[in-house]
């Protein structure tokens, strides 16, 4: 099993794959043994080894009596007889030349495969009949595929062939998408249920179901269903039953407390004994003949043990309808083969056959008739019962899954990656965030469908905790108001974030993640190679991303000028090397211009999953400059802090705020503010400071106003409020207030608080929590502080208890993290 050299001249040239030689007819299939993609990733391996292939030549005829079957050996490179173990030979988006030789020319042949463009693909040529051939290519349909050589209709023999994808592993990656699609499907039916649904009375279905709705789900679940029930017979659920009877005295091995009240009522039951007496009765020694023996008894008569047992019942007089009506329309009109009738009655055959089996279990024996039923935390929680009331709910509800989600075998693997795309990043949002509301499943005409196709969009919206900001993840939203050309996207994660406490409504920040079956697997000598160095997605994706960012635009102010609504966009493709990836271009050039790739397979989410809660966790800010340039970062963060148009004053007594919020002013001594007289003429807001020392418990900023106009005044012009005796002569700025207003929650003091006065900026006084954070003055600081404070409570140390008097900052830390 050991593979070929690299080097190996037949990894590029066409060779025969498989001959199948019979009595009636040869069969050959010739095409490249290996798809040069998977080669170069490595795939569909164990070890050094290959995995097996399945390949099955039957015979549906009694004409073909002998059959020769030879097929490739990457190993030995050459046609070598066929046996048991094979190798991967046939792959997606690769050409295979079938050809059909009859050996009567005058006994046409017929090529037939379900898919019918591969069907008309194989067609005879030449004037006679007796030679078939054609191309075929299973485009992005991977797994088994079957097809038949026929003549006049009737089937001779069938070849199964097994088609490995080319960008991933068919045995690790594909079965692993393909089961997490139906988990997560099956999950979020269950949920919708559990949360919607309130089963009463009999519980009979609300809307007729057909039989071919119920069957199709019946084979997707019912192995589930069998395993389930084994697992409640190792420990079902029961109570204890006690059972009270009356027996001979000498017999009773342990008689209770309740033999009291049961002789009370039943003298009779006494004896007169002087000797053995036990009981003293008005100075005679009675001796009881008979009492009560109490037993307990384990009973599995209960009310989850009912739902079990008529869950089956329904499910097997269900199967026995349907083998009813199936072999009644069969002997009444011929409309499908006899291997097809035999395949759907062995079928049933087997389930009720595992039905029979399941109700004849120990725990199942006496137990009673369902009339009525209340949900129980047992059916909801415990292991076993809360499996089969998931499974019944699907039945009784009814699943049409559109884009065929719950066949076990869907095989376009492109489709199958974009639906497990939406559905993990849905799957790692729920792991970290609260579940707010999904349209994934809904009900329809009676019946859940799941809204995953091309022509319809569904979306998840969840909640940070922590935050308090809500986002929404989109599956196939289209964006039609643009001015050029409409857009869509396949997944599209829209996170709605609040700058200060005084805005009212939030900024909307959308990111692209766009699923792509595709890689460049960097082919030695290729451009791609030179450039990139390791595999990664094709160029044109990423320039689709462009695209999608620069394209996506929307009229906000309805005066045609328009704005980008992408911060961001990425590809979603499948590698499994996310180490080697953190060097490629493609990965770095989202932290320059936030368009990249991502690489997402099963077991290969980390680089994804930690992004996303990035993107959550960003502030405002940062999600904003995470779209432009990183050139004059830090004179953006200055320009932030330069301007201190906010000045903090502190309160001479509590008089003073009285009168000043009555009159909407605000005074202070003109000294306070010597080494501050230049930024008077910027200054727009006044924010008061109450001292701990009058205001204690409440102390802090609680009140802002917006300045219209400011005079230096003598204090004795000021005649609002009365002053202690000093010299009226002294100067005093004044300042005039449009509106006092409250800030909420207010801004809680630091240590000894403001000596005198402050000066900040409208920046960090709309977002600042604690009377140190206004300090902060070097860029530095801000984009540490900035995203902190997002975590949870902050504590910043400065080099003075006073906040007016500090040089300073020593450090900023999360003191409390948000749970």
């Amino acid at each position: 099993m050991d593979s070929p050299r690299s080097g190996s001249p037949n990894r590029s040239t066409s060779v025969e794959l498989l001959r199948v030689e019979t009595d009636l007819f040869d069969l050959y299939i010739k095409g490249k043994p290996f798809h040069p993609t998977a080669e170069a990733l490595q795939l569909h391996r164990d070890g050094d080894n290959w995995v097996p292939a399945t390949l099955q030549v039957s015979a549906l005829d009694k004409t073909l009596q002998t059959i020769q079957i030879q097929a490739f050996s990457p190993v030995e490179q050459k046609l070598t007889d066929f046996t048991d173990h094979n190798y991967p030979c046939f792959y997606e988006h690769q050409n295979y030349e079938v050809v059909i030789q009859a050996h009567n020319p005058d006994r046409p042949l017929q090529f037939h495969h379900e898919n019918a463009l591969l069907r008309d693909a194989v067609k005879p040529i030449g004037s006679g009949k007796g030679l078939l051939t054609g191309i075929l290519n299973f485009k992005n349909e991977v797994g088994y595929t079957d097809f038949e050589i026929r003549e006049q209709g009737r089937p001779l023999l069938q070849v199964r062939l097994e088609v490995f994808p080319s960008k991933m592993d068919y045995k690790t990656d594909y079965e692993n998408i393909l089961h997490d699609v139906n988990e997560q499907v099956y999950n979020l039916a269950f949920d919708f249920l559990r949360r919607t649904y309130t089963m009463t009375g009999t519980m009979q279905p609300s809307q007729p179901q057909t039989f071919t709705e119920f069957f199709s789900i019946l084979r997707g679940i019912f192995d589930h269903l069998v395993r389930s029930v084994e697992r409640i017979q190792n420990a079902p659920h029961h109570r204890l039953q006690q059972e009270r009877r009356e027996v001979v005295a000498d017999k009773v091995k342990r008689a209770g407390r309740d033999n009291h009240r049961y002789l009370q009522k039943r003298p009779h039951l006494l004896a007169h004994d002087p000797v053995h007496g036990i009981l003293p009765i008005g100075g005679t020694r009675y001796q009881p003949t008979k009492l009560l023996e109490t037993k307990r008894q384990i009973n599995y008569d209960t009310a989850e043990n009912r739902f079990v047992r008529f869950a089956l019942c329904r499910i097997q007089a269900k199967l026995k309808d349907m083998r009813k009506r199936f072999t009644g329309n069969q002997n009444r009109r011929r409309t499908r083969s006899d291997a097809v009738t035999s395949d759907w009655l062995s079928m049933i055959d087997r389930m009720q056959s595992h039905l029979d089996r399941l109700l004849r279990l120990d725990f199942l024996q006496g137990v009673g008739e369902m009339k009525q039923m209340s949900l129980t935390l047992v059916l909801q929680m415990a292991p076993g019962y809360r499996d089969v009331y998931r499974d019944y709910l699907l039945l009784h509800k009814g699943l049409s899954l559109q884009g065929d989600l719950f066949r076990l075998s869907l095989k376009d693997v492109a489709q199958l990656y974009e639906y497990w795309c939406f559905l993990k990043l849905h799957s790692l949002f729920k792991k970290h965030f609260t579940l707010l509301s999904q349209d994934i499943v809904r009900i329809k005409h009676g019946s859940l469908f799941v809204m995953l196709d091309n022509t319809s969009k569904a979306k998840s919206k969840f909640l940070d905790p922590k935050t308090g900001e809500e986002f929404t993840l989109f599956y196939n939203r289209a964006y039609h108001d643009g001015p050029t050309l409409g857009q869509k996207p396949d997944n599209v994660l829209m996170i709605h974030k609040q700058s200060s406490r005084r805005e009212k409504t939030k900024q909307t920040y959308q990111y692209v993640f766009d699923a792509k079956y595709r890689i460049n697997p960097a082919f030695e000598g290729t451009e791609y190679k030179n450039v990139y160095r390791t595999p990664g997605p094709e160029v044109d994706d990423i320039n689709t991303m462009h695209r999608y960012r620069d394209a996506i635009v929307h009229d906000t102010h309805q005066d045609g000028t328009y704005e980008r609504q992408m911060f961001g966009a990425y590809v979603l493709f499948p590698y499994h090397d996310e180490d080697q990836f953190r060097e490629h271009h493609f990965y770095q050039s989202i932290r320059k211009v936030n368009v990249g790739a991502l690489p997402f397979l099963p077991g290969s989410t980390e680089l994804v999953e930690t992004f996303l809660q990035e993107l959550i966790q960003d502030s405002p800010e940062k999600a904003f400059e995470r779209s432009t340039q990183s050139k004059g970062t830090q004179s953006y963060f200055q320009d932030k802090l330069s301007t201190k148009n906010v000045l903090i004053g502190s309160l001479g007594d509590e008089e003073q705020w009285d009168v000043n919020r009555e009159h909407r002013f605000y005074h202070m001594p003109l000294k306070n503010l010597k080494k501050k007289l230049d930024a008077l003429s910027n200054l727009q807001w006044i924010g008061v400071y109450f001292s701990k020392k009058f205001y204690k418990a409440e102390a802090g900023i609680h009140w802002i106003g917006r300045i219209t106009e400011w005079n230096v005044v003598k204090r004795s012009d000021i005649t609002e409020r009365s002053f202690k005796p000093g010299n009226g002569e002294e100067l005093y700025v004044r300042f005039e207030i449009e509106e006092w207003e409250q800030l909420q929650p207010p801004i809680e003091p630091y240590e000894k608080g403001v000596r005198t006065c402050l000066l900040t900026t409208d920046y960090l006084l709309n977002r600042a929590t604690n009377l140190g954070e206004l300090r902060i003055e070097s860029p530095a600081h801000l984009q540490d502080w900035r995203e902190l404070r997002r975590q949870g409570n902050l504590t910043v140390s400065l080099d003075h208890s006073y906040v007016d008097e500090a040089t300073e900052v020593l450090r900023i830390e999360v003191t409390e993290p948000t749970s």
